[in-house]
């Protein structure tokens, strides 16, 4: 395979995409970055720092390495529309254009859509774009609810009654916001990730996962863009049935027919965030990129060609025969700053002592001749991979652990105590 990638973003998500990438024959990888990421520009030929969602910059760099492919890594350059001009200058993009990141960057038009026509998965919600409507429907609501800002908000933006925030709390919330959010019948049940390679009309899932948003451990404190998380051997979930499943892909198959039908056809990495209620799989939001950390989980169990994958989606001949995971579980744990998520300390030196058989993926993080440093937002990854949830644990404990410095982890993800905890709690449900 001949072809030249370049790879937007510089976080961790964009470390694991280069690294399946970099294991391709005959392939060129590029990259486009905010700021430098060590992991990243090690596997490049040529790296650009550059603001992700500046048109211009991103493709006058695409054309002077001559890129065949883009894969658009975060969700703020598919906001701005990069896969269009991208596209318009010749370059073949793994990522929604501007209409169809709709899905994620509007999450109004998402819950319209669904209910419109009829896919199956939605909560009860209400759209409101003034403070008055949305306080008057909190108030006369009577239960709890979701509330969430319409647009972007990196995974932080949610605030869940009864968990977070009273009905005083959702109503200051809703003022700060201005009015502009989605206003949603909160969700009681556990919560996982499918993701799906999508070619505007053929999906090709892959393992579930199950994030961990909250900052500390027991599921505490504030959300976060996640703190880490866990698949199984078997690629699914011990509290996620083969029906479920099933429910939760065919929701995504409808999503990705019915963008083809109102003509803003998908094509890229679909996430789907779902919460499996006593009733089954509701949609949580959909996003439209790959996780982070969830990349990190799914490629690193990838064992084909990514390279192949990347030019099947943009060719639209995609296929799950050529998509090949591991049999192997795996556990991600981040590294963040002390502060984060509310008060993130930036400039403060870690040192990585032994990580073992772990991966290693590096996030936002600054290397000064060869010495590292917190930037303000989640440092480092390490993934550890292994025939059990046990012994992947091991690995990405063992690994987060040799890290000295002003940062910490969240110790009890991928853990048995933790994964049973989501079990009992489903079971109780159901």
């Amino acid at each position: 395979m001949d072809m030249k990638i370049l790879v937007v973003g510089g976080g961790g998500r964009e470390h694991a995409i280069a690294r399946a990438l970099s294991r391709c024959n005959g392939l060129q990888l590029f990259s486009v970055m905010a700021t430098k990421n060590p992991g990243i520009s090690q596997l490049a030929k040529k790296t650009l720092i550059h603001k992700e969602t500046d048109a211009s910059g991103v493709v006058g760099f695409a054309k002077e390495v001559g890129a065949d492919y883009a894969f658009i890594g975060p969700e703020a350059p598919l906001e701005a529309g990069i896969v269009d001009d991208l596209e318009r200058a010749g370059v073949a993009c793994v990522g929604p254009g501007r209409a169809a990141a709709r899905l994620e960057t509007d999450k109004g038009f998402c819950r319209e859509m669904m209910a419109r026509h009829g896919i199956a998965g939605c909560p009860n919600y209400r759209i409101c774009h003034s403070v008055d409507e949305a306080v008057s429907f909190i108030r006369d609501y009577g239960g709890e609810l979701a509330i969430k800002p319409i647009g972007l908000t990196g995974g932080k933006g949610v605030r869940i009654m009864g968990e977070q925030v009273d009905a005083a709390g959702a109503i200051s919330y809703v003022r700060q916001l201005g009015g502009n959010v989605v206003l949603e019948e909160r969700l009681i049940g556990e919560e996982f990730t499918l993701q799906a390679f999508v070619d505007g009309s053929h999906l090709v899932s892959m393992p579930l996962v199950q994030d961990h948003k909250r900052a500390f451990e027991g599921d505490t404190g504030p959300n976060t863009g996640g703190m880490g998380s866990y698949s199984m051997p078997d690629h699914m979930l011990p509290f996620v049935s083969r029906k479920d499943h099933n429910t939760a892909l065919d929701i995504m198959k409808s999503i990705v027919a019915v963008m083809s039908k109102i003509q803003e056809p998908y094509k890229g990495v679909l996430y789907g965030q779902f919460m499996n209620t006593a009733d089954g799989p509701k949609v949580i939001e959909f996003n439209a990129r790959f996780g982070d950390p969830e990349a990190m989980n799914v490629l690193s169990l990838l064992t084909s060609d990514l390279g192949d994958t990347v030019a099947r989606i943009t060719e639209g001949s995609l296929s799950s025969a050529r998509v090949r995971f591991e049999n192997a579980a795996t556990v991600c744990k981040y590294i963040v700053p002390e502060g984060y998520p509310d008060a993130p300390h930036a400039g403060d030196k870690l040192t990585i002592g032994h990580p073992g058989t772990a991966l290693l993926y590096y996030a936002n993080v600054e290397d000064r001749d060869g010495q590292l440093f917190t930037r303000n937002s989640r440092t480092l990854a390490f993934v550890g991979i292994g025939p059990t949830l046990e012994g992947a644990e091991k690995s990405a404990e063992g690994a987060a652990s040799s890290v000295e410095g002003h940062v910490r982890h969240r110790r009890d993800i991928g853990t048995t105590d933790l994964v049973n905890k989501r079990c009992n709690h489903m079971k109780e449900l159901r």
